[in-house]
C-alpha cells in the first residue's frame, strides 16, 4: 500500500491503481484501499463512475469509518457528475423530461393530423369568414415530412382517409419524387 501511495504522489496513477487493487482482499483494511482508489479516480483521473464504486464499497466495509462524512458528500457530487457526463452535460429533472416528451408527442400528432383539424377555435371562426379562394390556398400549402415506412398510399390515407389520392400527391411533387415506390425519409411533400 505504501508503494501505491508513492506511485500516486509521483503522478503514476495507473500503477497506483493497479497496486491498490492488488492489495484488495476481505480484510478490514480494504475499506481504506477503496477510499484511496476512490480519491484517485475522483481527483486525479476525473472518473466519477469508478470513484462512486469505491466510495460505496468504503461505506459498505466501514460504515462508521473516519472518512464517512467526506465520502457521503463525494458520492452526492459524483452522482451528479456521472449523470451529467452520461447525458451530455444536460441533466434535467424528470418532470421536465416528461413534459418535453408529452410536447413532442402532441407535436407529432399535429403533424400527422389533417391540416383542417389543426386549427384552434379562433382560427376556425376566422377561416369561416375567409373566402373559398383563401381556404383553397391554405390547403395547397400543406406539407408532410416523410417518415420511415411511408408510401404515397399511406400518406393519402393519412390526409384523405383514402388511398386513391396518391396520384394527386405524386403530381404535386413530381419534381421531388424520383421513384414513387421509394420515398426518402425526411423529404417534405406538398399535400394538395
Amino acid at each position: 500500500m505504501q508503494d501505491a501511495e508513492s506511485k500516486s504522489a509521483r503522478g503514476d496513477f495507473a500503477r497506483a491503481i493497479n497496486l491498490y487493487e492488488a492489495a484488495l482482499d476481505d480484510s478490514p483494511r480494504c475499506a481504506e484501499i477503496h477510499y484511496k482508489l476512490a480519491l484517485l479516480y475522483d481527483d486525479k483521473l476525473n472518473d466519477p463512475v469508478s470513484a462512486l464504486h469505491h466510495f460505496k464499497r468504503y461505506l459498505a466495509l466501514s460504515p462508521n469509518g473516519p472518512h464517512v462524512n467526506e465520502v457521503k458528500k463525494s458520492i452526492k457530487h459524483d452522482e451528479i457528475a456521472a449523470l451529467t457526463a452520461l447525458s451530455g452535460d444536460s441533466v434535467i429533472p424528470r418532470s421536465e423530461a416528461v413534459q418535453l416528451r408529452n410536447e413532442n408527442l402532441n407535436l407529432r400528432k399535429e403533424l400527422e393530423a389533417p391540416a383542417g383539424s389543426l386549427r384552434s377555435a379562433p382560427e376556425k371562426s376566422q377561416a369561416n369568414d375567409a373566402s373559398s379562394k383563401k381556404i383553397g390556398a391554405k390547403k395547397a400549402d400543406r406539407t408532410y415530412v416523410v417518415q420511415s415506412g411511408d408510401t404515397l398510399f399511406s400518406i393519402s390515407r393519412k390526409f384523405y382517409k383514402s388511398p386513391k389520392h396518391w396520384k394527386q400527391i405524386l403530381e404535386a411533387n413530381e419534381k421531388n419524387i424520383r421513384d414513387p415506390k421509394k420515398l426518402t425519409v425526411g423529404q417534405t411533400l406538398v399535400i394538395p
